[in-house]
């Protein structure tokens, strides 16, 4: 298929995405404020509660089944994989530039985590619907095109709230800097306290004295080391990583995967396909919301210049020059030894989550640590900005390759 014609495919969902979010930054101004701060945080809660479940139960529950999803076994690898790859290009970034302490783990992250749900959500099942998609039959294209857009978006949004959210609090929360936070605050102390009153008694007391003072103290080392080891584990978010998406993912994975439920709920003659097809219409809903979300949180960018210019244009470097360059090697490796099967809309969706751009959930959990929060929309306002160009001609150019 020619170049220019894909180019036209890539480019009819890119607009969509930027004709509503620039809708969602209209309704955001003071003049209008129909989403004003209330407003978005209401809405969000709706997304968040409500629409986005409702998606990807829906989706994961009409297409996933006991065989396909073997198939996808390599969709958390490959996420994993921008975050890690991301991760240590955004620490050179920050060496390099040399930005303030506080804000490392702001463009560590913007160089880690995509927007790996909505974009997906919006680009996918447009591009299938296209009628020069390389993909095939647009219906087929478009269902099994959402369930991988589901499952990455619940995926990622786990990686957020676990790795994201942890990097973010260390950084920027001035007790986590230090290396006795690490471990536990009592951690080091309690070893450097173990160390003295070992060697204090190695020259006071005969050595029968220290033997049975060592067996006393065991113990009680032992368990202030469990005891430290507990307090980092409780610093896990837990309830964050559990989302409604990721509980909405193991609802359909299971409702999918079990015949039984799938007969129940999916099937078109089934007893309780109704509440399959509400799902449906509620999730129906998921995609513009968020997309007007995203535009009315840009409008913070636009008043704040609080960051140097060399992060703002390495996070653009990172996200959709060198990233997408990375999971071209990735996805073409993983090809060569047949880890990922031979769907190409699959192959699309992995490739693509190297090239999108940041995840708007930072900006909720800068907002929730209130570190980098203007920093923040100064980056999501240029990453979405570039993105408008670069998402296009690298969805573009993985549709040339693979088809």
């Amino acid at each position: 298929m020619a170049f220019l014609d894909l180019f036209v495919v890539a480019l009819m969902p890119v607009l969509k995405t930027l004709i509503i979010t620039a809708i969602g930054l209209v309704l955001a101004f003071e003049r209008v404020d129909i989403l004003g701060a209330s407003s978005r945080h209401h809405l969000n809660n709706l997304v968040f509660y409500v629409f986005t479940p409702a998606l990807v139960a829906s989706s994961l529950g009409e297409t996933i089944t006991a065989s396909s999803i073997v198939k996808l076994w390599f969709m958390p690898v490959n996420i994993l994989l921008t975050f890690a790859i991301g991760s240590a290009l955004g620490w050179i970034l920050v060496k390099i530039t040399r930005a303030p302490r506080e804000l490392h783990g702001l463009v560590i992250s913007c160089c880690a985590a995509g927007n790996l749900g909505n974009l997906l959500l919006i680009i996918i099942p447009a591009v299938c619907e296209e009628r020069n998609s390389p993909f095939g039959d647009p219906t087929t294209c478009s269902t099994n095109g959402k369930a991988y857009a589901s499952l990455s978006m619940a995926i990622g949004a786990v990686y957020i709230w676990t790795y994201i959210y942890n990097i973010i609090r260390a950084y920027g929360t001035p007790r986590m800097n230090s290396s006795t936070d690490i471990m536990g605050s009592g951690f080091l102390d309690s070893c450097r306290e173990a160390l003295l009153s070992s060697h204090s008694l190695k020259y006071d007391q005969d050595e029968e004295a220290q033997i049975v003072f060592e067996e006393e103290e065991k113990p009680s080392e032992l368990k202030r080391l469990r005891q430290n080891v507990k307090m980092w584990a409780d610093k896990i978010n837990l309830k964050m990583m559990f989302a409604p998406s990721t509980i909405a993912t193991i609802v359909g994975i299971v409702i999918g995967v079990v015949s039984f439920l799938r007969k129940l709920i999916i099937v078109d003659n089934a007893p309780l396909h109704v509440i399959d097809s509400s799902a449906d219409m509620l999730g129906d809903a998921a995609i513009p919301a968020m997309t007007l979300i995203v535009g009315a949180n840009l409008l913070r960018g636009l008043k704040k210049s609080a960051i140097g210019g060399w992060v703002v244009i390495g996070v653009q470097v990172v996200r959709f020059v060198l990233l997408p360059l990375c999971g071209i090697g990735v996805i073409t490796l993983a090809r060569h030894f047949g880890w990922v099967g031979s769907d190409s809309l699959y192959h699309f969706v992995l490739l693509l989550q190297y090239a999108l751009p940041s995840a708007m959930g930072i900006g909720t959990i800068t907002q929730l640590f209130e570190v980098g929060e203007s920093e923040c929309s100064v980056i999501m306002l240029w990453n979405y900005s570039v993105a408008s160009l670069a998402l296009t001609l690298w969805t573009t150019y993985f549709m040339w390759i693979l088809s």
